[in-house]
């Protein structure tokens, strides 16, 4: 096998690891390795050989999710006005935050620390972006800021595991609402 398909061979690998491994921290209590190097089709060898730890595994899937959500707002952007970007990078705001929600349970502070301070920028940049683009065209009130809106959107983290599916949408979908800029009220005209 030459380097070009072996490099490319590993590279499927990795992708497959990381793939089911979001997939057991969204849904499983308990995230064991060779149970995500078995769905994956790996053995635990070439699992261990591109993440030496769970703590290795689990940040470079949560680095994943950062990044993805990171990208999609200004492909939102790109697709759709700027109100409905903001609610569909909402959605996927849901995903992100359930699977940090598993990563965070299962590594140390130290690491969770580390992580969650090298991702509220990038985070808050991309919210930025389609926060700005709200505002040009009057659809996002003008009066709040990325820092505003990560604040709000924090309380995914004290939802419990068996109201996630009922309530995290709903929340920010309220969140979403709350953002729009308010209608003009029309005076009454003195009589």
């Amino acid at each position: 096998m030459d380097s070009t398909r072996r490099r490319a061979d590993a590279a499927d690998n990795r992708a497959r690891i990381i793939r089911v491994a979001r997939e057991v921290i969204a849904n499983a209590e308990e995230i064991r390795l060779n149970a995500i190097a078995k769905q994956a089709g790996v053995g635990q060898g070439t699992l261990y050989r591109h993440f030496p730890t769970r703590e290795d595994l689990l940040a470079e899937v949560y680095r994943e999710d950062v990044g993805e959500l990171v990208a999609a707002a200004p492909a939102l952007l790109a697709e759709h006005e700027p109100l409905t970007a903001l609610a569909r990078w909402f959605d996927r705001v849901v995903d992100y935050a359930r699977v940090k929600r598993g990563v965070f349970a299962a590594v140390e502070a130290a690491v969770w620390r580390d992580l969650s301070a090298h991702s509220l920028g990038p985070i808050g940049d991309a919210l930025t972006v389609l926060l700005d683009a709200g505002r040009a065209d009057g659809s996002i009130r003008p009066d709040v800021d990325a820092r505003d809106v990560i604040l709000l959107i924090g309380y995914l983290t004290r939802l419990e595991q068996d109201e996630w599916d009922a309530r995290a949408r709903h929340l920010l979908q309220v969140v979403l609402d709350g953002l729009r800029r308010p209608e003009r009220s029309v005076r009454a005209t003195p009589r």
